[in-house]
């Protein structure tokens, strides 16, 4: 299977623009989705009108945003559009569009001939039970940030809940249900289509932080922390789905329902790693909040080795250094292991001033400093005040080439995102693989040994020692919270995510002129499927974070819940019995569906 669309693939996607076009798709009462998405003989056509009814005239006909460019490649309208494209939150603002291009030999985007723009928990409520009863895939996106392309699916009904964008900031929050007694916690309550970006600038106005992602235009309640939602900072607070006080949730049924601790907990715990679309649709979260840190900083740059013998001293030291010095709350984000004997360097601090975090550092960088025949080192330390992270006016003046400010007409003053993250909007992922790695293989003993190991994979492409995506390290009572989540354990004593991947940006399957490398693609992959061959044989028993991951992952159901696999299926099968909510390599998906 290529990249872009079979002859098949590509002859249905023209049959499906030509019916939109034709306007097939009107709110006539005709079907358009045909036998492949009614598994019942004889049902009928389906009477979208009353759909359109029940949701206040909230169905709206999907377009895509390349249509222009499927009409004419190279028409100033498709260079607008393409334009338009690179901008995560303008893809967002568009039902038909995906932060994803595709994935090679995987999934390309699919449109939903229709798609609830859902306001309220009764809308998503009432595209659920249309779906369940008209037997109807359905797909849902809230920001469309999905390497795995769960945010879309062929002939499905869409529930879009880009809407819902409440934020509410609580002093003393207590769950639904709780015993009187409870006093309540400082939180944040985010509906659906909430990004990160808004859900940081109430903490901050309160004085407080949200564990929660680190690109500004991630959504706070969806696929991101039912997947587990591993941020810049988890390394003190833990991921995003440990931070979850209680979530309103539209099941199968068609029933809003509240899960917390003290109701539905079932639900609550599945909900809290178990994946996106999987087990109903989450409407509401509700996030503890902490006291805001004071600084955040960073180490930047890179030291590169003269020799190879000189690159592995370089390799071993720096584990050393990190399992003795390192693995705490106060570090997170990566190094960069590279095939040309060097390290590059993006970790982030917290709490620490500059003198403080120089300190810790001082013990290696002396010893790199004292071998200048074999090293050479470019590493600076930059902090600023936590408050100021998610301030576009502090950034536009004091740094303005780290951000890209969102420039359309009528938009916040506030709203952007990170220059670094550019390369992630509308990109073709050609693989991206990760894999857990224990602390233990940091020892003294075993160091040496994973030195070799990183170095050998590192040869056929660079490894991202992605740290704040391991929970090693981290507070006992971060660690308490985990333990209540459905996230895969081997998490729990991980130094670190290893993660080896490759995209392509800007390209678009199936579209005249603007299509991915093919060749190059299963070049890279097939390189890429090497390092991580080594990587995979020297940790057996390990997994992947299923929010990025494989989309070929090897016994995927060990590899992305591990132990909790088991009891995430058997809540699965009792609160979605039919399989409405699917998704790939999701929970459950490997069993026969009801719905087509």
């Amino acid at each position: 299977m290529s990249a872009g669309p079979s002859r098949e693939g590509a002859r249905a996607m023209e049959l499906s623009r030509r019916r939109f076009l034709n306007g097939i798709a009107a709110l006539s009462g005709v079907s358009i989705f045909g036998a492949a998405c009614s598994a019942r003989p004889g049902s009928g056509a389906v009477n979208w009108q009353a759909l359109n009814q029940q949701v206040g005239g909230r169905l709206i006909q999907v377009q895509s945003p390349l249509a222009p460019c499927m009409a004419d490649g190279s028409s100033a309208a498709c260079s607008a559009a393409l334009r338009s494209l690179q901008n995560p939150f303008f893809n967002e603002d568009e039902p038909g569009a995906t932060q994803t291009t595709g994935w090679l030999d995987a999934w390309t985007p699919a449109l939903s001939p229709y798609a609830v723009a859902a306001e309220s928990a009764q809308d998503i409520a009432a595209a659920v039970s249309f779906a369940r009863d008209n037997r109807i895939r359905l797909a849902v996106k809230g920001t469309g940030h999905d390497y795995l392309g769960r945010s879309n699916a062929p002939d499905s009904l869409l529930v879009w809940t880009h809407k819902m964008r409440k934020v509410t900031t609580h002093d003393a929050f207590r769950i639904a249900g709780g015993p009187g007694s409870d006093p309540g916690i400082p939180a944040i309550s985010a509906e659906a289509g909430a990004r990160w970006l808004e859900v940081y600038s109430a903490a901050t106005a309160a004085g407080r932080y949200v564990q929660g992602g680190g690109c500004t235009s991630v959504g706070a309640a969806g696929g991101f922390i039912q997947g587990g939602g591993f941020g810049s900072f988890s390394k003190r607070y833990g991921t995003g789905a440990a931070g979850v006080l209680e979530m309103e949730v539209v099941t199968a049924d068609g029933r809003i329902v509240v899960a917390n601790d003290a109701q539905n907990r079932d639900l609550f715990w599945a909900l809290r790693g178990g994946g996106g679309g999987t087990f109903g649709i989450v409407t509401r979260a509700t996030l503890r909040s902490h006291p805001i840190p004071e600084w955040v900083g960073g180490v930047l740059g890179k030291i590169t080795a003269r020799t190879d013998d000189a690159f592995r001293e370089l390799v071993e030291r720096l584990l050393r250094f990190y399992e003795t010095s390192l693995n705490n709350e106060h570090w997170g984000e990566n190094f960069v292991i590279r095939g040309n004997n060097t390290v590059n360097f993006g970790m982030t601090s917290l709490d620490l001033t500059e003198s403080q975090a120089r300190g810790i550092w001082k013990p290696f960088l002396d010893w790199v400093a004292s071998r200048p025949d074999a090293f050479t080192e470019s590493l600076a330390f930059p902090v600023i005040p936590f408050k100021y992270l998610w301030d576009a006016g502090w950034w536009a003046r004091n740094l303005p080439r780290n951000i890209v400010l969102d420039a359309r007409p009528g938009q916040p003053k506030t709203q952007f995102w990170w220059a670094s993250n550019q390369g992630e909007v509308s990109a073709f992922i050609r693989t991206y693989q990760s894999r857990w790695l224990p602390i233990s293989m940091l020892s003294e003993t075993l160091a040496p040994a994973l030195a070799d190991t990183l170095i050998s994979a590192a040869k056929h492409w660079g490894l991202t020692l992605q740290f704040n995506k391991g929970l090693s390290g981290a507070p006992a009572e971060a660690i308490a919270r985990e333990r209540q989540t459905s996230v895969n354990p081997v998490a729990l004593d991980a130094a670190c995510l290893i993660i080896v991947a490759s995209n392509e940006s800007a390209v678009y399957p199936g579209v005249p002129g603007h299509e991915p490398n093919v060749a190059q693609g299963k070049a890279v992959a097939a390189r890429i499927g090497q390092a991580m061959k080594i990587i995979r044989d020297a940790t057996p028993g390990s997994g992947a974070y299923a929010n990025e991951a494989d989309y070929f992952e090897p016994d995927w159901q060990r590899s992305f819940w591990g132990v909790n696999y088991p009891r995430l299926l058997a809540i699965k099968k009792r609160v979605d019995p039919d399989n409405l909510f699917r998704v790939h390599h999701g929970i459950g998906s490997e069993t026969t569906v009801a719905v087509q």
